[in-house]
């Protein structure tokens, strides 16, 4: 530039002569000017050209991570020569003062435009092989919330990238694009960046009372990761991290201190308990596509993953007593399985709502429930704490419309006790108008041997209350407790009323508990709602919800009332 101005003075001083110069003179002048200008000027441009293309072949440069400072030991960097031969002369100080410009005037219009992968600049350090990752996550940080999700879908698809892209879009990449990314099916698990260092394992034992302060998301990775053979703890480590999923602004804290890798990993696993538990927490951290929040005990079987597959109607699973959200639901695996042992680890098999149901009506959000239960308090961890089928109404009631139930059209599916809080819940629904719109969307419900009149293990349980020290819940099954009939009366009432769609099972066959007794649980008039089908079938209390093969009647007749139930709102 200096050198282009120095021409043009020298051009006017030519031509403002006092003289009027001879036109011979003039023009030797100004080829005086070109010879000694030009080649100069040719050169200056080729160097500056050179250099320019050196700059972008040897380093790829993320202004964004300039700005944050963000994760700097995982900035990928091509390999530079370490010849001491090229790293002198003035040549070499040329270059290192040109790069150094170039690097400010790079960070410079990332401030001014607020924009660090403006279109601008979108090429100038970027190879070209690499322009569409950025693209893609200039996308992901869109204004426009569809544009975002399809960025996020698109990552998730590319499976032909290097490590180091994976790596670089792990760094880059904000809170909700990696949620996105650990929510989605398909997705490499190299798009998540390792857990930081975590603090040794002496400094557990004075901090883990103090999950949320120095260190403590980092504290119960350690413990997870303790216990690789334990899925029980480690189970129990990622149902905390749902729960404090629940509350928003902890969702960044969550996510830097590594738990998003742990809990990807850990929804692919093909073990349905520890596979759910994660989605749960995932599906709190994702404000981007999911509204609800499922609180303590409230776990989604399907979907587990975003999707586009319009979720048109929900499925609740309700267990009974001495059940669970997933072992209550499983294929069925033995016949002589006693209710001593329902809890066993072993006893976990695969769940029929989340294969089966989920396969064959992918339209539905299937969700199942979980709440402590005892036969006996001498066997129940809080034995103060005895809670009734009227205290558990109201907390499941709670806890289901924070996961958003009620606004779609709905089926309840029940089993033994869990028949009676679905019909305590919709009771009680029916007496509060914020509810209105549970009531109005329940379609209908299925009764797995729900002892609408009374069970036998009540009666047995009293006979010998002063052994077995029966829970509050198995009092409230007897035939003469009062407000088992005033529920029954209740809800027979309603239910007629609103033209509830029923369908009941009932077991033929005594159920074993313990290694001595054998007790027909529900009999078949106890199970007759007096609305509804009453379907006998040949098994055992336990085995009554728990089909045996795909193609049985048992899930087949469960299969055919769902789909003709809710037929019209599926084809919405």
């Amino acid at each position: 530039m200096s050198l282009a101005t120095c021409c043009i003075i020298c051009c006017r001083r030519i031509g403002t002569c006092t003289t009027p110069p001879k036109r011979d003179l003039y023009w030797k002048d100004i080829r005086n000017v070109i010879k000694f200008t030009g080649p100069l000027i040719l050169g200056g441009s080729l160097f500056i050209t050179y250099e320019v293309l050196a700059l972008k072949k040897s380093v790829t440069l993320d202004t964004q991570v300039i700005e944050k400072e963000k994760l700097k030991s995982y900035i990928y960097l091509d390999a530079v020569s370490l010849d001491k031969r090229e790293n002198q002369g003035i040549t070499y100080q040329a270059r290192k003062e040109l790069h150094k410009a170039l690097r400010k005037v790079l960070a410079t219009s990332a401030k001014i435009f607020q924009n660090p992968f403006d279109d601008h600049f979108s090429t100038v350090d970027l190879e070209d092989h690499e322009y569409g990752m950025w693209m893609l996550l200039k996308k992901s940080k869109s204004e426009d919330k569809m544009v975002r999700l399809e960025a996020v879908k698109e990552m998730a698809a590319n499976h032909h990238w290097r490590d180091y892209q994976y790596r670089t879009v792990a760094q880059a990449c904000d809170v909700r694009t990696i949620i996105g990314l650990a929510r989605s099916k398909e997705t490499d698990l190299r798009f998540f960046l390792p857990p930081p260092h975590l603090p040794a394992v002496k400094e557990i034992a004075t901090h883990c009372d103090k999950i949320e302060a120095n260190g403590g998301l980092q504290l119960l990775q350690r413990i997870y990761q303790l216990h690789k053979d334990c899925p029980k703890i480690q189970r129990s480590i990622v149902r905390i991290i749902g729960n404090m999923a629940l509350h928003e602004h902890l969702h960044s804290a969550i996510v830097h201190s590594g738990w998003v890798s742990i809990l990807a990993e850990a929804a692919k696993s093909p073990h349905v308990v520890h596979a759910s538990h994660a989605a749960r927490t995932l599906a709190n951290l994702d404000r981007e596509t999911v509204q609800e929040k499922y609180q303590d005990g409230v776990y989604v079987l399907h979907p587990q993953y975003r999707t586009s597959q319009p979720i048109k109607a929900d499925v609740l699973f309700i267990h009974g007593l001495m059940g669970a959200a997933f072992k209550t639901w499983r294929q069925q695996d033995c016949d002589k399985l006693e209710i001593g042992k329902a809890s066993d680890e072993e006893c976990y098999t695969q769940c029929w709502p989340k294969t089966w149901l989920a396969r064959d009506c992918p339209a539905l959000r299937i969700i199942s429930v979980e709440y402590d239960t005892n036969l006996s308090d001498w066997r129940a961890k809080c034995p103060v704490e005895r809670k009734s089928i009227a205290y558990r109404s109201h907390e499941l009631l709670r806890k289901l419309r924070a996961a958003g139930v009620g606004d779609r059209p709905m089926i309840w599916v029940s089993h033994s006790m869990g028949g009676l809080l679905v019909k305590k819940m919709l009771v009680d629904a029916s007496k509060k108008p914020e509810l209105n719109s549970l009531i109005n969307n329940t379609r209908g419900m299925i009764f797995y041997s729900v002892p609408h009149h009374g069970s036998h293990l009540a009666e047995y349980s009293v006979n010998v209350r002063y052994l077995l020290f029966p829970s509050v819940e198995v009092k409230e099954l007897s035939k003469d407790c009062p407000a088992l009939k005033k529920l029954q009366d209740d809800f027979l009432t309603f239910a007629k009323d609103k033209n509830f769609q029923v369908l009941n099972f009932v077991e033929t066959l005594p159920t074993c508990i313990g290694s001595m007794i054998k007790l027909h649980v529900v009999p078949v008039e106890s199970a007759d709602l007096g609305i509804g089908d009453l379907i006998p079938v040949a098994v055992n209390h336990l085995n009554i919800c728990k089909p045996k093969k795909k193609d049985t009647f048992l899930y087949q007749r469960t299969l055919q009332f769902i789909r003709e139930t809710l037929a019209k709102d599926l084809e919405n």
